[in-house]
């Protein structure tokens, strides 16, 4: 799946008010590019173009990502250095294909709909947790979401969509149940089986970023068996993606994580499941039509095999709307 990168530095919020290089980037970020290429498409000089990317290149926006020899010709081929930055607001790739913009909690079947949906729709990934992909969705930073609260109630997402949007139409679709628990170093020498473990100072934990659903539901534990934070070595760090949790497991940085048996199994590590949850997307009914081939897609059998291959997923209530 591609990713949005975030653009933090005034400086270079400054160079891309100028809509030149706004213009030289979005086509950079849709395919790399030569300054002939480019030349020919914004109907300028090559000269002209490469005054902007030189001032591209010096904000570390674009890169050479090849070069070619053809005769006694050698040309230069650019390309932007993320496939989409966030400023106050997206700057999609412009190409033929449309682009939407998903945040939200990370997920494993999410990035194979986004590849196999490549060809038509070039869905970019924000991961920023389900709490604060709700808050982008919100602030129309995103066109779809997808979280896995829960409640005190007992209730996934539902209760914090109706807080959220109160006065706006929107749709929550089931993607997937999907089993979460403690992911750990392959055969586990450190003999973790428990949530209180986590709390022997010799184990090594990697955290999830504040608001994500895994975050939640941890802190939520914690306070139900009465265990202190400090008490757990690495609370503090925090990574946004059950996928560098597990990364960093399997490099011996840590010996356990808290997060999906997909991602444990993908890494080749152990896995002591403790809970099922209810994963949604949420989307405002505006945004259907731009949707309608990820919504499709996930009505078919090939997207049941897709979440069939992902260990700890069930298909079973996929596609279903909830009531919001």
């Amino acid at each position: 799946m591609k990713t949005v990168q975030p653009i933090q530095s005034f400086d270079k919020i400054k160079l891309l008010a100028d809509s030149r290089r706004m213009d030289i980037l979005r086509l950079l970020m849709a395919s790399p590019a030569t300054l002939t290429h480019l030349a020919r498409s914004l109907k300028q000089s090559p000269a002209w173009v490469r005054h902007h990317i030189l001032a591209l290149q010096s904000a570390d926006l674009v890169e050479v990502s090849e070069t070619r020899r053809t005769g006694k010709v050698t040309e230069k081929y650019y390309r932007a250095k993320g496939d989409a930055f966030f400023l106050q607001e997206i700057v999609l790739p412009k190409s033929k294909k449309p682009s939407i913009i998903f945040s939200g909690s990370h997920d494993l079947a999410l990035e194979g709909i986004a590849d196999h949906l490549a060809r038509h729709l070039n869905i970019l990934s924000l991961p920023v947790g389900s709490l604060d992909g709700l808050v982008n969705l919100r602030q129309g930073l995103c066109q779809i979401s997808g979280s896995h609260l829960l409640d005190e109630s007992g209730e996934y997402n539902t209760p914090f969509v109706k807080h959220l949007f109160p006065d706006r139409n929107v749709e929550m679709i089931t993607l997937a149940y999907r089993t979460q628990g403690l992911i750990l170093t392959a055969g586990n020498p450190k003999n973790i089986n428990k949530v209180a473990d986590l709390t022997r100072p010799t184990i090594r934990f990697v955290n999830r970023n504040a608001g994500s659903g895994t975050r939640l539901w941890l802190d939520s534990e914690l306070r139900r068996q009465n265990i202190p934070v400090e008490k757990i070595n690495g609370y503090e760090n925090q990574v946004n993606t059950h996928s560098e949790a597990a990364n960093l497991i399997s490099q011996n940085k840590a010996d356990v994580s808290l997060g999906l048996q997909a991602s444990a199994h993908q890494h080749g590590l152990d896995f002591i499941p403790l809970f099922e949850e209810r994963y949604d997307l949420i989307l405002p009914r505006e945004q259907e039509k731009n949707l309608d081939p990820l919504l499709g897609y996930i009505q078919t059998a090939d997207f049941r095999n897709l979440l069939n291959s992902l260990p700890g997923y069930n298909s079973a209530h996929s596609g279903e709307q909830v009531a919001a």
